[in-house]
């Protein structure tokens, strides 16, 4: 694919945090309606890579484009939210006090179509029958899986052309990782770009059309997802797997 014609094309970007550097000089691009899933163990600087796409960290980079014309380097993190680049930030990040109603609402803030706003709430309540049975419940009540559900749905309120999801299995139980992945493929399906960072390799690679693989700052890896699971390398290291060479299975003879 060309680099020429992504939604999001970064190249070279650095990211530091004092003297250290968490993102040394990745390269990566997403095209408009992929699901581009970033994998690695914890540390290796995926929410970092995120966070300084979304704008709330500095970076220095060679390019870092949005859909060929926006500079990110060159934008504020709500002129990025405007241009069509949501969060889902690591740990949800929910207003505590604030009712799960008003927590979407906010998610539109940008928005002056408010009649389109109400038909996408129904949507949201829809996606997520829970949210709207507690729909004036403080969001801080909720449990971390409802928490996470309304995270999603705040940040699609927005309606993003880019979806950025950070670690959406976090903390969460096994039924209600996969309620949430439910639903990230259907948004997907939607015609929604989403790039992903999730610490779950092997849900990540299942849903995704291409995967990076990062460890300690750099890309190590990269390719269509169903070829990097059956990768040796990518199934020792993130899905928990032994490799066994012939020389194991000569010395266990």
């Amino acid at each position: 694919m060309s680099t020429h014609d992504a939604l999001l094309n970064i190249q070279g970007l650095t990211v530091s945090y004092g003297g250290i550097q968490a993102v040394k000089g990745i390269s990566l691009q997403v095209h408009t309606s992929e699901l581009v899933c970033l994998i690695g163990s914890n540390g290796a600087g995926k929410t970092t890579t995120l966070k300084a796409i979304a704008g709330l960290l500095p970076f220095s980079a060679n390019a870092c484009t949005y859909k060929q014309t926006h500079h990110l380097g060159h934008m504020q993190a709500h002129q990025r939210l405007q241009a069509g680049i949501s969060l889902v930030p690591e740990g949800r990040g929910v207003f505590a006090r604030m009712s799960i109603e008003e927590n979407l609402e906010m998610g539109a803030y940008c928005r002056k179509d408010n009649a389109d706003i109400l038909l996408d709430l129904e949507k949201i309540y829809d996606t997520f029958p829970r949210l709207k049975e507690r729909r004036k419940q403080s969001a801080g009540t909720l449990s971390g899986g409802e928490q996470q559900m309304l995270a999603i749905g705040r940040a699609l309120m927005g309606r993003p052309e880019l979806l950025l999801l950070d670690e959406p299995s976090m903390g969460l139980a096994p039924l209600m990782v996969e309620k949430i992945y439910e639903v990230v493929e259907q948004v997907s399906k939607t015609g929604v770009t989403i790039l992903l960072v999730e610490q779950n390799a092997h849900i990540a690679l299942q849903i995704a059309d291409r995967a990076y693989v990062m460890d300690s700052g750099s890309i190590e890896l990269d390719g269509n997802a169903a070829e990097l699971m059956s990768d040796p390398r990518v199934r020792q290291a993130y899905l928990g797997e032994e490799s066994i060479s012939a020389n194991d299975v000569n010395a266990s003879a």
